[in-house]
């Protein structure tokens, strides 16, 4: 699966200075520098080179300042990573490849320089505010058909946990969470009814919630 590149990449970007974590925005693996403004990275993961991973890289191209594709290293070396044409198609689209060994090592196939100006600001802001208000790094990039750890998911997750002890007061569940008026109004999973004026209790589904995600759970390393 793909997440089993997912931590040979992110320790790889973060021994280069970046914060990464997983499942943002729809890409496999988002990184941040410490600059002002932060320089974002993004990487794509698949088992295989393949088409299809260059023209993920394409579309996510748009709203970070370098793109990387990542894949295992095949073990005849006979992958699109030992294509000449694979790699001029990447360099000439600014596309930088990485390739994993079966012992995890990550190494540079080719450099991620983008020739190609950032377009859409407006997705490129909404990628960001989601990795610095997403507690740890909760999702395995590559992830699929299991729903996403976002930071929208780990505020209702605290509000439940809050209210698990019995109803309170929306007052009381705002002191750890600011929006939790609107968690609980909008009341997106189905976890919380109101019991009162300004109080609310724990469904069967908020508590089925709280089972699989237990409170303090916040690193993908420790999933």
């Amino acid at each position: 699966m793909e997440t089993s590149l997912y931590l040979p990449v992110k320790a790889f970007l973060e021994q280069a200075g970046y914060t990464v974590k997983g499942e943002i925005g729809g890409c496999d693996l988002v990184g941040l520098s410490d600059d002002d403004p932060p320089v974002v990275v993004i990487c794509e993961l698949k088992l295989t080179f393949n088409l299809e991973l260059i023209l993920q890289a394409v579309d996510r191209a748009s709203i970070c300042d370098e793109v990387w594709i990542a894949a295992k290293i095949s073990a005849k070396g006979k992958g699109r990573e030992a294509d000449k044409r694979y790699r001029d198609l990447c360099r000439r689209l600014g596309i930088g490849m990485l390739g994993v060994s079966d012992r995890g090592e990550v190494s540079i196939l080719v450099g991620s320089v983008s020739p190609m100006p950032r377009t859409n600001s407006k997705r490129r802001s909404r990628l960001m505010r989601e990795h610095q208000k997403r507690r740890g790094d909760p999702a395995l990039g590559g992830s699929t058909r299991v729903p996403v750890m976002t930071a929208y998911r780990q505020n209702a997750l605290t509000c439940a946990a809050i209210i698990a002890a019995g109803p309170t007061r929306v007052a009381d569940v705002r002191k750890a969470v600011p929006d939790a008026g609107k968690i609980l109004l909008s009341n997106v999973y189905g976890w919380f009814e109101r019991v009162d004026r300004g109080i609310y209790g724990l469904t069967e589904a908020g508590q089925e919630a709280l089972r699989r995600w237990p409170q303090g759970e916040g690193s993908c390393d420790s999933s």
